[in-house]
């Protein structure tokens, strides 16, 4: 394989022995599903409950016409399975809430955001503190995007970074974004997996489409944050839950 020089073969046995979730088999879950699977990541779970519609072809590319009206997560596992017949997947066709979020990351290495709804990525956040994994947060709106690695005890988390839900979440979007900023999430997730180059760790990088350019931006923890904040946790690093 011609990424092996990039990282050697204890590399690869690393990306090999990976757990990763990820959440969301959408537009960037897509494009995340795919590169994982064909850079040899061996267990992946993705967990989505829809179904597949005829409005998400422009970006999803995980699915077909043949696709339209099967469960995502399962029309995702046979594509991700063509592309690689050697890594396990497991395909979780549930809701992500405070209730199921605990049983779908338990036992990850890595959570990577392929959500459409901060809704889901602030419980997906809070789940990673409380089970201290890290987690890949990406989103799109149109020709925008934005990547960062959140590690907890390390990093500022999701609700520091976005407090509350933005006002253009669900907007317009243009597939290839989702492919740009679900490619960057999958490097983030390779570089960890692998310790390979630097992470965007303390760093949120920003996509303009339309200019064609990025940068990336210092981010720093809130004292306040409701759910890393030193005031909310338990001595061992638990979310205190009112």
């Amino acid at each position: 394989m011609r990424q092996i020089p990039l990282f050697g073969k204890e590399g690869q046995k690393k990306l090999k022995d990976a757990r990763v979730l990820l959440a969301g088999a959408g537009g960037l879950g897509s494009a995340i599903a795919l590169y994982l699977a064909s850079a040899g990541v061996g267990f992946i779970r993705i967990a989505d409950e829809d179904v597949v519609e005829r409005s998400n072809l422009n970006r999803q590319i995980l699915y077909h016409e043949t696709d339209i009206g099967a469960c995502k997560v399962e029309a995702a596992k046979k594509t991700i399975h063509s592309l690689n017949s050697g890594i396990e997947v497991e395909a979780v066709c549930r809701h992500i809430d405070e209730k199921s979020a605990g049983d779908i990351v338990r036992g990850m290495d890595l959570i990577i955001d392929g959500m459409d709804n901060f809704a889901a990525r602030y419980v997906l956040n809070r789940a990673g503190l409380d089970e201290k994994i890290p987690f890949i947060h990406g989103a799109v709106n149109g020709f925008y995007g934005q990547v960062t690695t959140l590690i907890p005890g390390i990093t500022p988390c999701l609700r520091c970074l976005v407090p509350t839900t933005p006002t253009w979440e669900k907007k317009v979007i243009i597939g290839v974004t989702c492919g740009v900023i679900g490619s960057i999430e999958a490097n983030e997730a390779v570089k960890y997996l692998t310790g390979t180059g630097k992470l965007l760790q303390n760093r949120l990088l920003l996509w303009d489409g339309l200019l064609g350019e990025a940068e990336s931006i210092e981010i720093a923890s809130s004292p306040d944050c409701t759910d890393c904040g030193f005031s909310e946790r338990e001595p061992d690093g638990r979310r205190i839950v009112s």
